[in-house]
């Protein structure tokens, strides 16, 4: 499930460049993600498997951009008191 890592200071281009790049290891076989931003001399590395990354990327373009992603899917859930009888 989807945790929201992307909603929070990446804008919509930032996201499908990551997903992009997701994608792209995802069809080379690979299963770490890199990411470096050359603005502030910093390198990260992901330690999310590239099926997390896809899944968050797509959960961040529905909640930045909801008329394009569609809306953000929500859990649904039930609750049956006692029991059901045979």
């Amino acid at each position: 499930m989807a945790r929201g890592l992307f909603t929070t200071g990446f804008t919509v281009a930032e996201v499908l460049a990551i997903q992009r790049r997701a994608k792209e290891l995802l069809l080379e076989g690979k299963t770490i993600m890199n990411w470096n931003d050359a603005d502030t001399s910093v390198s990260k590395q992901f330690t999310m498997s590239v099926a997390e990354v896809l899944e968050e990327c797509a959960h961040a373009l529905r909640v930045l951009d909801p008329a394009t992603y569609g809306k953000p899917r929500i859990a649904v859930t039930s609750f049956i008191d006692g029991y059901l009888p045979k």
